[in-house]
């Protein structure tokens, strides 16, 4: 037997590489995508980039204007910081609800994520940064041991991703404080100090994006 029909369609591998394009920051906020350029790039027709376009923009990423093309969106000052807030509760929860013996259990990890990031940061490789970045956030999330914390964090991800990559200026342009911030967060964590934690990173995110007042804002 054949193995037609048993990968994704092409609206699918469409929709698949713009989203992903778009939320690595190779396709940054305010470009104006074209159907005709994004089909020959892709080798395929205009119908099913047509769609996957139309699935992007239901889900806030583009806004599609009739015979111009499909804008790409960024997120607003309030997205970033309501997501930042909700983000900065769970965290703050997993390193509560933490057990010393978890805590432990993440060191190395944590750490060696850390030395990454800054090998990422050296090479100027924002997206690979970004990940990192992310995965050492939701660490945090997952001392919890709660599923359904992680699954509301997790939810956030792409947000996260996508304010990361449209601050890449800013993180290229300070990375030690980047990185001494994020030293920071992983010693109090360690220590079991929820309080310390929750200070720190909501410093960290204000410093992120510039909020005034301290709010909790997108970090990374």
């Amino acid at each position: 037997m054949s193995g037609r029909g048993t990968g994704p369609s092409a609206g699918e591998r469409a929709y698949a590489h713009i989203r992903e394009a778009i939320l690595g920051g190779e396709l940054a906020v305010g470009t104006m995508l074209s159907e005709n350029e994004l089909a020959a790039t892709l080798a395929m027709s205009r119908t099913p980039v047509r769609a996957a376009l139309v699935r992007l923009q239901e889900e806030g990423w583009v806004t599609i204007y009739a015979q111009r093309g499909a804008l790409v969106n960024g997120l607003s000052a309030r997205e970033v910081q309501q997501s930042a807030e909700v983000r900065h509760a769970l965290e703050t929860a997993g390193v509560s609800r933490s057990t010393a013996p978890a805590r432990q259990e993440i060191e190395s990890r944590q750490r060696e994520n850390l030395d990454e990031q800054e090998r990422a940061l050296d090479a100027g490789d924002v997206p690979a940064f970004a990940r990192l970045a992310l995965r050492f956030h939701r660490t945090f999330v997952a001392l919890a041991d709660n599923d359904l914390m992680l699954a509301m964090y997790d939810r956030l991800q792409d947000r996260q991703l996508l304010s990361i990559n449209q601050s890449a200026g800013r993180i290229a342009g300070e990375p030690q404080q980047v990185l001494a911030e994020h030293r920071g967060l992983l010693d109090a964590a360690l220590a079991g100090d929820s309080a310390r934690f929750a200070d720190l990173l909501e410093r960290h995110q204000a410093r992120s994006h510039g909020f005034e007042g301290g709010s909790p804002a997108a970090a990374y």
